[in-house]
């Protein structure tokens, strides 16, 4: 059965002007793929917080970096699996498609990263929440400045309070492959476990619920699966893989860790580290025994040593140059542990041992990528990756989390992000505040009625904010120094 149909082309409302010729020489996605590059919030990405403030160092990824390298890597698996695998050599899956939807997936990510996620979701919470994937969709299909329903030469917002913007008006198909998670966020937060009461739930929101039955309804999906397209999956693991290496490819650069330091961390990271690696063994291998899905402490340690090995091939030729020397056993250790470190810091502090490094693994990563094909419906075929090198990724990915994102160094960073967030929302939120917005956000203010459309305006424009932006904004209300009225927000 062919992957792609009629269905996965349609979109929310007519694609060009009447009269316009339609473009014969590219697809519908690469149509797609050039609005995405276009598009204001892709170009935002570049002012967003990866792991490390990009004032900080021009070397640092932020999130355009890491959004590119995520499309590259997600291009690289498809061309694997449309040359090794016999379904897709007879219908390949489409690169563009599974770039638009690597370069989409980080265009809802609020300034200051998950803090400024947690700030918002907590201002959002009785009507739909916050969360980044949800924003992400919410973007293409309703807040970049593309087009109005219907399609005409003077675009109206909002039509007698009702919202008329499509966003990007992007094809159903490509849709569905930036929805990473194809659950409705409730309006109201109620009966959730007390451990889960802090979190953003991932999903979509209530106002794109429409627009997601549509998307199923053109894709031809069964009303008892969840939407997961094949090129979604593929994103979604490039995505690990790209943090799995890229983050500590940026904290080796930046001096807060190097491959020895990760060898002798604390057993409370470690243990850290084990819990969220078996909690998702569990949930992405249910069919693994438990003794199977139980990742412990130690199995991180001999993952990291395993992935640093090599760190130790001078250890062992000195040690066995030692033997036949027959030297003080005081000097054979004082020798392992000089080569050792010397390695270590080599691959820290030489940017062409770190590249290495990097290159392997992506390499390695990639090549353990696994296809399920589901022979019916190619296009809910599946893509995740062999279980000992998902250990593999999810070591690296959660011990930088919890070394580095948890860590006192940049908690402080965050919480001051996160206070300036909420912040900006509260003084937004008061009797008037929406004034503070910019002409267009404060237009849109006033047209739509219901209050909880109001409110999620203001979280919008909160979103779509970068880093500076936010602090320059949070400055300006804030601030002791007097700001120019000629400064335009």
């Amino acid at each position: 059965m062919p992957l792609y149909s009629e269905g996965d082309k349609k979109r929310i409302t007519s694609l060009e002007p009447t009269g316009r010729k339609p473009e014969d020489y590219r697809s519908d996605w690469r149509r797609d793929y050039a609005r995405v590059i276009h598009s204001a919030a892709f170009r935002r990405l570049q002012g967003k917080t990866q792991l490390f403030p990009g004032h900080e160092s021009d070397f640092y990824r932020n999130r355009l970096t890491h959004s590119l390298e995520v499309a590259q890597i997600a291009k690289s698996i498809a061309l694997q699996i449309n040359a090794t695998e016999l379904a897709f050599k007879e219908y390949p899956i489409d690169t563009d498609l599974v770039e638009v939807a690597a370069l989409a997936h980080d265009l809802g990510h609020p300034p200051f990263g998950h803090n400024g996620e947690e700030a918002l979701d907590e201002r959002m919470r009785n009507i739909g929440g916050f969360e980044g994937n949800a924003q992400s969709l919410r973007i293409v299909a309703r807040l970049e400045k593309r087009q109005t329903e219907p399609f005409n030469s003077e675009p109206r917002p909002v039509v007698g309070g009702v919202d008329k913007r499509v966003g990007l008006n992007l094809a159903y198909r490509t849709m569905a492959a930036i929805l990473k998670y194809d659950h409705e966020i409730p309006r109201e937060r109620q009966n959730r476990p007390k451990s889960d009461q802090d979190r953003p739930i991932k999903g979509y929101y209530y106002t794109e619920a429409t627009l997601v039955s549509k998307i199923k309804e053109n894709l031809g999906t069964l009303e008892d699966r969840k939407l997961r397209t094949i090129e979604c999956s593929i994103m979604d693991v490039a995505d690990d893989i790209a943090y799995s290496t890229y983050d500590l490819e940026d904290a080796f650069k930046a001096g807060f860790l190097t491959p020895l330091s990760m060898l002798s961390a604390s057993e409370e990271i470690l243990k850290k580290v084990s819990q969220t690696i078996t909690e998702r063994l569990g949930r992405y291998y249910p069919e693994l025994k438990a003794s199977q899905r139980d990742f412990s402490y130690q199995d991180v340690s001999r993952t990291l040593l395993d992935l640093f090995s090599h760190l130790f091939d001078e250890s062992v030729a000195w040690l066995k140059s030692a033997k036949r020397k027959s030297m003080d056993p005081v000097a054979v250790a004082a020798g392992i542990a000089n080569a050792a470190t010397i390695a270590s810091e080599r691959i820290a502090t030489i940017g062409y041992y770190r590249t290495r490094l990097t290159s392997d693994l992506v390499g390695k990563f990639i090549q353990g990528v696994q296809v399920t094909t589901n022979t019916d419906r190619l296009v809910f075929s599946t893509v995740k990756l062999d279980v000992e090198i998902f250990k593999q990724v999810e070591v690296l990915k959660n011990f930088a989390f919890q070394a580095l994102i948890m860590s006192p160094t940049l908690k402080v960073t965050e919480h001051r992000g996160k206070d300036i967030v909420t912040s900006i929302f509260d003084a937004i939120n008061k009797d008037e505040g929406h004034m503070l917005m910019p002409d267009d956000f404060r237009s849109l203010y006033n047209e739509l009625k219901e209050p909880d459309e109001r409110k999620r305006v203001i979280c919008d424009f909160i979103a779509g904010m970068t880093d500076r932006y936010a602090i320059k904004f949070y400055s300006r209300m804030f601030g002791t120094n007097p700001e120019s009225i000629h400064s335009p927000l």
